[in-house]
């Protein structure tokens, strides 16, 4: 009798920096273990099995006056934290999952927050943030963007692939093939989004996807701030090379640090996580 291999485990790091221009930051990351019962918060860097429980990434990029786009981007955190094991629960309970129904549920439920306190609040108009959120499973990931905060997958033998799409004119025209990589950094309008959750704006409409990972597979997900200092090839080398020997940094460290030398303009947040034979 053929054996069934073991489950493979998920290793992650996270790390966000304001920058070296801007004094307050409105860059969130996330992690968590997560199942239909409760929900705990991992540490920036860890190990642990995916047989025991699926794992949540996300950064959020928040936007607004004062410090209200801090505000919205940990709105976003926290919405996270308590919707998704609820609408896990509740899906589990009748039916089996349907995850881009849940990640369009959370969305939506977000946006509405931000919405309402928008409207509510003089000091908390027009705020709101970008939202890149990976959900990883045994053998799958699912994913939800809205914004220009960035996913990227890395498979064992490469190369660099852009999950998400960015959420701006430029963005959609490198969709189409009528940008390359340099002449979308450049555009004017590179950093105009046609898409936030909040913001005022009335619809959103996520990107949602899935596909199924290996071990050896890396993946990413940055805010802009690492992209405005790191092309994609440099990525591809920080994501596939390991760390020299005398190097404690994790790999969402170094590739932190390097954006942030590169550029440093605004704030810079990464984590990197994989799928790793046990």
């Amino acid at each position: 009798m053929s054996q069934v291999p073991p489950l493979p485990d998920v290793l992650w790091s996270g790390l966000t920096h304001p920058g070296r221009v801007r004094p307050n930051n409105e860059d969130v990351f996330l992690a968590l273990a997560l199942d239909a019962r409760e929900v705990r918060f991992l540490g920036k860097t860890g190990r642990a099995p995916l047989a025991a429980s699926d794992f949540v990434f996300a950064v959020c990029d928040g936007m607004g006056g004062a410090k209200s786009g801090e505000f919205a981007s940990r709105i976003a955190v926290d919405r996270i934290t308590r919707l998704l094991p609820a609408a896990l629960s509740r899906n589990t309970r009748t039916a089996p999952v349907d995850f881009s129904a849940v990640l369009g549920e959370l969305v939506a439920a977000i946006h509405r927050d931000l919405l309402r306190l928008g409207y509510s609040y003089e000091e908390c108009a027009g705020m709101g943030t970008t939202l890149t959120l990976a959900w990883v499973r045994q053998d799958r990931l699912h994913f939800a963007h809205v914004g220009d905060c960035r996913l990227y997958h890395l498979p064992a033998g490469g190369p660099l692939v852009q999950l998400s799409h960015d959420h701006s004119y430029p963005g959609w025209l490198r969709q189409q093939g009528r940008l390359n990589e340099r002449e979308a950094r450049t555009h004017p309008r590179r950093n105009a989004l046609n898409q936030a959750l909040g913001a005022s704006n009335q619809f959103v409409d996520p990107q949602l996807g899935e596909l199924a990972h290996r071990p050896g597979d890396r993946f990413l997900i940055c805010s802009d701030g690492v992209i405005d200092g790191l092309w994609d090839n440099r990525l591809e080398e920080l994501l596939g090379t390991d760390p020299e020997p005398n190097d404690p940094r994790s790999r969402a460290h170094r590739i932190v640090d390097e954006a942030v030398a590169a550029s440093g303009r605004d704030n810079a947040t990464a984590v990197v996580f994989e799928s790793a034979a046990p």
